[in-house]
């Protein structure tokens, strides 16, 4: 097995794990997380709100 073999493989390899994870990415199983994760900048911390109402 000569060296192009190896890289042929790992490149292969490379590209099933890179289509995995889109695959992953793009469910809809996983949507309603992914948007959940999307909102957390947007909400309010209640320690904000604490922090706020000391001062």
């Amino acid at each position: 097995m000569d060296i192009n073999a190896i890289r042929a493989g790992v490149t292969v390899a490379a590209l099933i794990t890179f289509l995995g994870i889109v695959a992953w990415a793009w469910s809809s199983r996983r949507r309603a997380d992914f948007e959940a994760a999307a909102r957390l900048p947007l909400e309010e911390d209640d320690a904000d709100h604490a922090r706020e109402k000391e001062q």
